[in-house]
């Protein structure tokens, strides 16, 4: 078996250069990271117009975000090496993607749903429903 690049260690600068290499990577021609990446700024631009203030609220939101962002990058990743791998049809293969496509669901509707706890209470709170 022949060694790659990655086998050897790596300086800091390498590996820096490797994470935004693949940040890039999974980024482009994603159009579901894309959409995540849209959603999120749409998000921290209501929390902005709504005033979010509180720290904890914002650490919330970012992490939420960021972890639907991470789950994406992971499902983009698990469908390149799956395209590596093989052409053609393989359940295992099938079972594994379909996984990661659920991982970035939960991830999504979990962030959902922590978004819209804190952005529903500050727009109460702003109207004066309570």
């Amino acid at each position: 078996m022949q060694r790659n690049e990655h086998s050897r260690e790596r300086s800091w600068a390498e590996k820096f250069r490797d994470a935004f290499r693949g940040l890039k990577q999974g980024v482009r021609g994603q159009i579901s990271f894309f959409a995540h990446f849209f959603m999120a700024a749409a998000v921290i631009a209501a929390a902005v117009v709504l005033k979010v203030r509180s720290q904890a609220e914002w650490c919330l939101l970012l992490l939420c975000i960021t972890l639907v962002l991470c789950a994406e990058m992971f499902n983009s990743a698990l469908e390149s090496l799956a395209r590596a791998i093989t052409d053609e049809a393989d359940p295992h293969v099938a079972v594994a993607l379909n996984i990661g496509s659920a991982a970035v669901l939960l991830a999504s509707v979990g962030a959902a749903v922590v978004g819209t706890i804190i952005l529903l209470n500050r727009l109460a709170l702003l109207v004066g429903w309570w």
